[in-house]
């Protein structure tokens, strides 16, 4: 039997069990040029929220009764061009067992690193990173960078990143636990508290000079409490806005009297949009890993019937680094 979690209907605020349904079904058969995988381990993102919306965006929605879009790490059981049991990553689906042309799937060596790092620290999301600080916002030496989602998939290979590339780092986390971990373990100059009430106190505090480059991964007040410190000609790379994913009405932005008097340049990015950093990350992040020069932690919850209440936790930020659901 196949298991899979489908989108039953279009979530009105968080997803719900009743919104993201688990069931199972007849394992599929392999069809002729397609590669059968059983997956391993399933991606769960921010961004699928947008997924299950019927608003316009940079790709079509999910339809309602189909297998949920995610990004999964498997091996192969039959299919052409590759070989039983080789690993794979591919766009597979919240389910057991999925299909995919050989153009879809990229081979993965799970001799550099775990399998369900591919889907973390070199996948996505640590592609994300890499493309915000080296082509969207492009780090420089003696700036002060501050990432929101700091102990996040993306936030934590960012801010080492920035810290690489000489910068001054400050995170911003959701409470002392996270906020511990950013600074001791992945090495920020400093983390701040988002749930603190003077924020915008100890933000100013934590930058003296002002903040050069803000790597957006939050939004709401968050945003609002960085913009007021963004020195003449800061970039603001927006990566993601995951605090207003579930509201029903978009809320208001910061005043952008700003982006005049500042010279802000602000810049949207999807990392779709840069395909050669799937090619190139990998190779670049495996080698930081093993040169102790870049850390990452997992959040792994274990069972696919669990993927709906995750990703519910993922959206109120409950989760501690990269959400992965283990499938078996």
């Amino acid at each position: 039997m196949n298991q899979q979690i489908k989108l039953q209907r279009r979530p009105s605020g968080i997803p719900t069990k009743e919104d993201l349904v688990y069931q199972e079904a007849a394992a599929p058969k392999p069809e002729p040029g397609s590669v059968l995988v059983r997956n391993r381990y399933l991606s769960l993102d921010p961004y699928m929220r947008g997924r299950m919306t019927d608003t316009k965006s940079y790709v079509p929605p999910v339809a309602v009764g189909s297998v949920m879009e995610g990004e999964c790490v498997g091996q192969v059981i039959s299919g052409p061009g590759f070989k039983e049991g080789e690993w794979v990553k591919g766009m597979l689906g919240w389910q057991q067992f999925g299909s995919a042309p050989p153009s879809g799937l990229t081979r993965i060596d799970i001799g550099a690193a775990p399998a369900s790092a591919y889907l973390g620290v070199l996948g996505m999301p640590g592609a994300t990173a890499w493309i915000g600080c080296t082509e969207i916002a492009v780090v420089k030496p003696g700036e002060t960078f501050v990432v929101a989602a700091a102990s996040g998939a993306v936030g934590a290979v960012a801010g080492q990143l920035a810290k690489h590339m000489g910068a001054r780092v400050v995170g911003i986390a959701g409470g002392a636990e996270k906020c511990a971990y950013v600074k001791k373990e992945l090495g920020f100059d400093e983390c701040i508290d988002h749930r603190e009430k003077d924020l915008g106190d100890k933000l100013k505090a934590a930058c003296p000079r002002g903040i050069d480059v803000y790597y957006e991964n939050v939004g709401g007040k968050v945003q609002g409490a960085v913009f007021a410190q963004l020195n003449d000609f800061a970039r603001v790379a927006f990566c993601g806005m995951v605090a207003e994913y579930n509201d029903k009405e978009p809320a208001p932005g910061p005043n952008l009297m700003s982006v005049v008097k500042k010279r802000l340049h602000l810049q949207g990015f999807i990392v779709s949009d840069h395909p050669a950093a799937f090619r190139s990350w990998p190779e670049i992040g495996a080698r930081l890993i093993a040169e102790k020069k870049l850390k990452y932690r997992e959040d792994i919850v274990k069972g696919l019937r669990n993927a709906p209440d995750a990703f519910a936790g993922l959206l109120q930020g409950k989760n501690f680094g990269k959400l992965v659901i283990e499938i078996d």
